[in-house]
């Protein structure tokens, strides 16, 4: 059973996931990024490779934070992680955090509205929506990178 796995220190660790789940977001980025310059460029083929795998990648990232959450939960920890930070940074990084989870939820919809018109055909809508949901889900996905830098790389909280 995969939770047996993660527990195992051998393998895969509940602790690998939060940098495996930046890496998605980064990922994300950079299809985002490309698919935005092709289709810039009239490559529509090639936008909509980048874009599905943007989206898939999207969805690898909501399973992994999900399931993060789902294992520390029946691990009996916290939830959610402290930041170490103090001062002005503390603020930048709440300001940060609280733009990233709400635009977080307000991107699903989006998201998945863009690409039912693109799938339908319907592409002058399609782009109309796009201009909304390129720079927020672009916005989403590097806020995400950042929040895992400054929780465990910049400003880890001490024990």
């Amino acid at each position: 059973m995969f939770v047996a796995t993660v527990s195992n220190h051998d393998g895969m660790n509940v602790t690998d996931f939060p940098a495996l789940n930046a890496l998605l977001n980064a990922t994300a980025t950079v299809l985002i990024c490309l698919g935005f310059l092709f289709i810039r460029n009239g490559q529509k083929t090639a936008h909509r490779a980048c874009m599905i795998a943007a989206l898939l990648t999207s969805c690898l990232f909501l399973v992994g934070y999900v399931g993060h959450k789902i294992l520390r939960a029946q691990g009996g920890g916290e939830l959610h992680t402290q930041f170490g930070g103090e001062g002005a940074i503390r603020t930048v990084y709440l300001v940060m955090l609280a733009s990233h989870v709400v635009l977080a939820m307000v991107i699903v919809p989006l998201v998945l509205v863009t690409f039912r018109l693109a799938l339908r055909g319907e592409f002058e809508r399609h782009r109309r929506w796009a201009r909304w949901t390129f720079p927020l889900w672009l916005y989403v996905s590097v806020t995400g990178v950042l929040v895992y830098l400054f929780l465990y790389r910049w400003f880890p909280a001490t024990a």
